[in-house]
């Protein structure tokens, strides 16, 4: 069949009114005829000239997280530097290497790319004078693809470190590349051909393909994706909805975002794709409210994609109509929930209903409607414009391809990282995001209604049976390490506090349960809690799993009973022996200053609010029998004299 996008003409137009079928072709290579020899050549310049560039360029990384870091003020820096030397700016999205924010990439015809970490505006002038004086030499945090270095104390290139080469970039290729906003950058690396192979498929064809391909949804307990369009395809309506998750309300986790700030056309192209297969006419982006920068790009990437056809009457001839509108969350976590999501997108209160019937049955308006998460639908584009076995060859037997975990905590190198399912919890922690400066305790798998899973099963393999076996779930991807220097009892806590606040409260398994949870929690922290308390915890956390109305209520105690499972020594230490093995609660510790450190300032008597704190010669002490333990002491001490004991 000859490809729908490929053939193209000298005379060929295209506007809204008119859509053309070869756009993608006449956008990339111009008004050149398939048939030309010419064409390929043609198309290789387009994309070595949108991903190099003809002149020198600047790529500045402008996201929420780098911009978090100081890019805005990097990118004024650069711009006032490139009016004087005639640089191209281009602003490009997060790659993921969070730990380099804020960066910029300097590129050159005759010299190779090389990326700066870490950069101050302050020295943005001398880098870029360096670079092209043709000293790529003195890159501070890392260098891109440089190839030999001169001198022998060089910075490892890109591909030659863990954190890069152990990746499989499979939906995140264009993060950091291309130009979030710029459709033409998109289209130029390949965007849009997972559409026109999904034409020449079928609505059938493209649910087959996801099917051959194994692809399980990205964003909760890993539901295959074509299962779910499949059921919603068969279901008789006269309308019929999709929908993108992109609410992302965990705590440390933000691949959704980082895929939608940096390649917002790939979640355009695949929902539409989604539509197509399941027989949809109307697409929603879900977004969390706060993440502005998110729905803005997801906004300006629908109103690009609806200019050129793409989205809207007709699309590009086939006869297939299809449009996509972007909803803004209120930002309560409940409404990540699928049911609950539905309801805000209608203008409900966001709580979860009783299933079934299923979303697929009865969803948006009671129409059938299909949920998929931001990074699943990603994944479907690529994998229609790149085949089910580019995908299915990553990854395990029964949780194939490639996922986003972002690392978070007490990590040296924190980011987004994609890598085959199946990885080792160690490889992802310890060799690509670099460890931690101190020893490793547990790392904290799912969101808040994860588990932690202890240092001694780091080996466990990233799947999602492999997860569930100890405790934990995949949920997003989220994952934060936690060293030994925090107690996990407070861990528990904290993410049971977290669902208290951000329960719907219609169901009362997790309305009531959950909070007296924390409250036994809070009793423990605090060496009050009784060796039945420890019985409680266990049973209410089982009943709360297997009673609670939805998703998140059902996996609210996971946090609870997984540190009961593998910390329960913890537990014990704090009922029985009424103490923090970490230190870190402070009702269960003594503050102490140690004198052969002091200075004799004077702070930790100020801000004592029980006078616990005695001057003794040119030092202080603190009588235990006045300390309330409120760490205001510790806090004030500009050299760390106090102590916990």
């Amino acid at each position: 069949m000859d490809s729908l996008l490929a053939r193209c003409c000298p005379s060929c137009s295209h506007s809204p009114s008119n859509p053309c079928r070869n756009f993608v072709r006449c956008r990339t290579e111009g008004p050149l005829c398939h048939s030309s020899p010419s064409c390929s050549a043609a198309r290789k310049r387009r994309i070595e000239e949108i991903v190099s560039g003809s002149r020198p360029r600047v790529k500045v990384a402008v996201a929420s997280c780098t911009i978090a870091a100081g890019a805005l003020e990097v990118l004024k820096a650069v711009r006032e530097v490139s009016k004087e030397l005639g640089l191209e700016v281009v602003k490009v999205g997060c790659s993921g290497l969070c730990f380099l924010d804020p960066w910029i990439e300097l590129s050159a015809p005759g010299m190779p790319p090389a990326i700066f970490g870490n950069v101050d505006p302050s020295d943005v002038e001398k880098i870029i004078r360096d670079y092209l004086d043709g000293d790529v030499s003195k890159a501070y945090a890392i260098r891109y693809r440089t190839g030999r270095a001169r001198d022998e104390d060089r910075v490892p290139t890109l591909d030659e470190r863990p954190e890069w080469r152990l990746q499989v970039r499979y939906v995140s290729r264009n993060c950091g590349v291309v130009d979030p906003e710029s459709l033409e950058h998109y289209i130029a690396l390949g965007g849009y051909r997972g559409l026109e192979r999904a034409f020449e498929l079928g609505p059938e064809g493209v649910i087959e393909e996801i099917r051959r391909a194994g692809l399980r949804g990205r964003g909760g307990a890993g539901f295959p994706t074509w299962l779910k369009w499949k059921l919603c395809r068969e279901r008789e309506s006269d309308e019929k909805f999709v929908v993108a998750n992109a609410d992302e309300g965990d705590p440390g986790a933000y691949m959704n975002r980082l895929l939608a700030e940096s390649d917002p056309f790939r979640i355009i192209e695949g929902l539409t794709i989604a539509g197509y297969a399941v027989g949809a006419s109307k697409g929603y982006i879900f977004v969390r409210a706060e993440k502005r920068l998110m729905a803005e790009r997801l906004e300006r990437a629908v109103e690009e994609a609806r200019k050129w056809g793409l989205l809207g009457k007709n699309i590009l001839g086939t006869g297939f109509s299809f449009d996509i509108e972007v909803v803004l969350s209120g930002g309560a976590f409940v409404c990540g929930e699928e049911t609950a999501l539905l309801a805000a997108i209608e203008g409900r209160i966001p709580r979860p209903r009783q299933r079934p019937p299923y979303p697929v049955e009865r969803g948006l308006w009671g129409k059938p409607t299909v949920i998929n998460n931001v990074e699943t639908l990603a994944h479907v584009a690529t994998i229609l414009a790149e085949g089910w076995e580019s995908f299915a060859k990553y990854g395990t037997e029964k949780s194939r391809g490639t996922k986003m975990f972002c690392v978070t905590g007490s990590v040296r190198r924190t980011g987004a990282y994609e890598v085959p399912l199946g990885t080792s919890i160690r490889t992802l922690v310890e060799v690509i995001a670099g460890g931690s400066d101190s020893r490793i305790k547990a790392v904290q798998v799912g969101g808040p209604s994860g588990g932690c899973i202890p240092y001694e099963l780091l080996d466990l393999p990233l799947d999602y049976e492999s997860l569930q076996s100890v405790g934990a779930i995949m949920g997003s991807g989220g994952i934060v390490v936690i060293d030994e220097s925090r107690c996990m009892v407070d861990v528990a806590r904290f993410f049971t506090s977290f669902v208290v606040a951000e329960s719907c409260g219609k169901c009362v398994p997790c309305r009531v349960g959950t909070r007296i949870l924390q409250q036994i929690l809070d009793r423990v922290v605090s060496g009050e809690a009784t060796p039945e308390d420890l019985e409680v915890l266990e049973e209410l956390g089982e009943a709360i799993k297997a009673c609670s109305l939805c998703g998140l209520g059902m996996t609210a105690p996971n946090p609870v009973l997984s540190t009961l499972k593998h910390f329960r020594r913890e537990y014990e230490a704090h009922v029985y022996e009424r103490r923090c093995p970490s230190k870190t609660c402070v009702r269960l510790v003594r503050f102490e200053i140690d004198r052969s450190r002091c200075i004799g300032c004077g702070s930790c008597q100020r801000v004592c609010p029980a006078s616990a704190v005695e001057r003794r010669g040119s030092t202080y002490f603190i009588d235990s029998s006045k300390c309330i333990r409120c760490g205001a002491c510790e806090v004030s001490c500009p050299v760390g004299a106090v102590v916990r004991v």
